[in-house]
């Protein structure tokens, strides 16, 4: 690929456009309510939501399904989430935005449409892939390198937001209906928007994925490119599901400190379990220093902030743009955040993976990977063969790219207790340690140099199903593989291209248990 959540309000499911009837979507949750009760550890409450409503499911981004993932035994659909891809060689420089998929099976997927720019959002029948509706969108990209994600989020309450031109969100009610109520949304407020809409297009984008809470309110972040009416700052803007806007600046969240300019691109909030905490992280730019901070997501004020450090050298750890690296909450409550080491390649490009408790007070063990990628959770019921005393584990990617530094080309996908150290075979510095890592099965270009080196796992966060005991993890050979933490073997995979065009994308569990997958520019469904 690359080497170089006010009052809590259930919204009653829909009877979906394929016949998922909303019964059986509710008999299905109350299950898995039941499953918890029986067997805790193994789904927690974080999994219990049954859309996959954004960047890794959860507003904690941890990844968990909430139903049993099918087999991987062939592609039973797939649509482009790109209808020009750009390549660089054989690579797309590229993010793709995660798909979304509603309580009644109704597949919402970002579509870049464009060389460099143009966007839509599509919605598909989950059965089949069948088109239901389009819809357009006036957003453009920021300034970037690798292109960002655009993304969209399903709230809580039924509702798809998407990004809009000027730092404004399109929403639209009744996703799984072929019309619904719909409109247009600027969180420092939409009658200044319309009154002069030239003066807010070019200078005010949104630049990350949208989070969601259990109330309905989303969460993004925005960058700011030049002079508009009302002196805008880059940061982060929060809307209520009444449409009532506000946002903190990056400075301010980050203490007033003037270094600060930004919000990372593509990273994602994340939300603390109790939904009172936002955590996101700020930085100077593009490959620059920052900050992992917390605000209080009902008022926006800022709590707490902390220095991203590379904990091998103690320098500014640095924030790419070109990443999607965001936070992770786990169910304790610890915050998880990916760096870029400093000096850069010092660690054969694999950064770091900062632990921190919720407070972020307290400084813990890394992971000794943390490059675009986001981890995802895995109870540790799910892993027979450990023993220790950690209630989750986590799964990072964990790839040595041959030729970086001292890496090996020997890529690899790792859970990792967070409890416990080794020492980093790089650094020698106390890492996160090892409970189970996989190598990828696809030799890649083999020499002398690097005998044993392997095509590289392609994922910013993997789905992890707590009912199979395993997690879909896609690579660079062009495959979606099954990795039983039972068995510790890739059980099940199916080809989904030749292995080319491929970019860090993430993996997903519909309410089906259809398994979702992006590709060289192909979103790809497989199950039964």
């Amino acid at each position: 690929m690359r080497r170089d959540s006010q009052g809590d309000q259930s919204v009653p499911a829909r009877i979906g456009v394929q016949g998922f009837a909303a019964p059986v979507v509710r008999t299905l949750t109350w299950c898995l309510v039941f499953l918890a009760t029986l067997l805790p550890g193994v789904v927690s409450a974080q999994a219990l939501s049954l859309p996959w409503s954004g960047f890794g499911h959860s507003p904690q981004h941890t990844a968990l399904a909430a139903v049993p993932s099918q087999p991987l035994q062939r592609i039973r659909w797939q649509t482009p989430v790109d209808l020009q891809p750009q390549y660089s060689g054989t690579n797309l420089l590229i993010h793709y935005a995660s798909p979304l998929v509603t309580a009644a099976n109704t597949v919402l997927v970002s579509v870049k449409t464009g060389a460099a720019d143009g966007f839509q959002v599509e919605a598909r029948r989950g059965a089949d892939g069948v088109l239901l509706y389009t819809l357009p969108t006036d957003y453009s990209l920021p300034p970037h390198n690798w292109i960002p994600s655009f993304s969209a989020v399903l709230s809580a309450r039924n509702r798809l937001y998407y990004a809009g031109a000027g730092g404004t969100v399109y929403y639209r009610d009744q996703p799984d209906a072929l019309t619904g109520p719909s409109g247009q949304i600027a969180f420092y407020g939409t009658a200044t928007y319309l009154g002069n809409p030239a003066a807010f297009n070019g200078t005010v984008k949104i630049s990350t994925p949208i989070t969601s809470d259990r109330y309905g309110n989303i969460f993004f972040g925005y960058t700011v490119l030049g002079a508009n009416p009302l002196n805008l700052q880059s940061g982060i803007a929060k809307i209520t599901y009444n449409g009532i806007g506000s946002f903190v600046t990056a400075r301010a969240a980050a203490g007033g400190d003037a270094a600060i300019t930004q919000v990372p691109f593509n990273a994602a909030p994340a939300l603390s379990n109790d939904h009172r905490g936002l955590y996101f992280a700020v930085s100077t730019g593009n490959f620059g220093a920052g900050f992992l901070v917390s605000v209080d997501s009902r008022t926006l004020a800022p709590m707490a902030r902390i220095r991203l450090k590379d904990p091998s050298t103690s320098q500014d750890a640095l924030l790419a743009d070109d990443g999607t690296s965001s936070p992770t909450v786990g169910p304790d409550g610890d915050v998880y955040f990916g760096v870029l080491e400093n000096p850069f390649l010092s660690h054969n490009a694999r950064g770091w993976m900062l632990h921190f408790d919720g407070g972020l007070s307290q400084t813990k063990t890394p992971g000794a990977f943390g490059w675009d990628n986001t981890a995802s959770v895995v109870p540790a019921t799910l892993v027979p063969s450990y023993h220790g005393a950690a209630g989750y584990l986590l799964l990072t990617k964990y790839n040595n790219y041959a030729g970086v530094g001292s890496g090996d080309g020997v890529n690899k996908m790792a859970v990792l207790d967070p409890t416990v150290a080794m020492a980093d075979p790089i650094s020698g510095i106390p890492v996160m340690q090892e409970v189970l890592t996989i190598a990828g099965p696809t030799p890649d270009h083999p020499s002398p140099a690097f005998p044993n080196a392997v095509r590289e796992w392609c994922i910013n966060t993997a789905a992890v199903d707590p009912f199979t005991h395993s997690a879909l993890v896609n690579s660079e050979d062009g495959i979606l593989y099954r990795w039983d933490f039972t068995t510790h073997t890739l059980t099940e995979q199916v080809v989904l291209t030749i292995g080319i065009g491929e970019a860090y994308t993430p993996t997903l569990v519909g309410v089906d248990g259809t398994v979702y997958a992006i590709n060289n520019a192909i979103l790809f469904a497989v199950g039964h």
